[in-house]
């Protein structure tokens, strides 16, 4: 199966900015860090912009540890268009064999999708 990576975008509401960082909260310290954009999506953290990145406040009583340094947009990869191509060139090999569809007993393909009868002309 191919996943094909898209961009991640800010997670405030009406922000279509995409994400350079992640906000995670440690509870038990009353704190929210902010740090670079995390590898994968995590549900317990939040992706933001650069803008909500270094405007966030958190309550009286709460510290912010943030990232020192410059929010970057993650670089693009090859690797998924790479997959992609190498899966297209594979399937298209001519010397990959072609299996015949399964057709069902006697020959004829039976379908999965059926005509019924309109039940106001009964």
């Amino acid at each position: 199966m191919l996943f094909v990576r898209s961009v991640r975008r800010c997670s405030r509401t009406g922000c279509t900015n995409p994400a350079v960082a992640t906000l995670t909260y440690a509870y038990a310290d009353s704190t929210a860090v902010v740090g670079p954009l995390a590898t994968y999506a995590e549900p317990h953290s939040y992706d933001l912009c650069e803008a909500h990145a270094l405007r966030l406040t958190v309550p009286k009583g709460w510290e912010v540890v943030r990232h020192e340094g410059e929010f970057t947009p993650p670089r693009p990869s090859d690797d998924d268009l790479t997959a992609l191509a190498e899966a297209v060139r594979e399937a298209g090999r001519p010397d990959r064999p072609v299996e015949p569809p399964n057709f069902g007993p006697g020959g004829s393909r039976r379908g999965h999708l059926r005509a019924l009868p309109d039940p106001i002309d009964d």
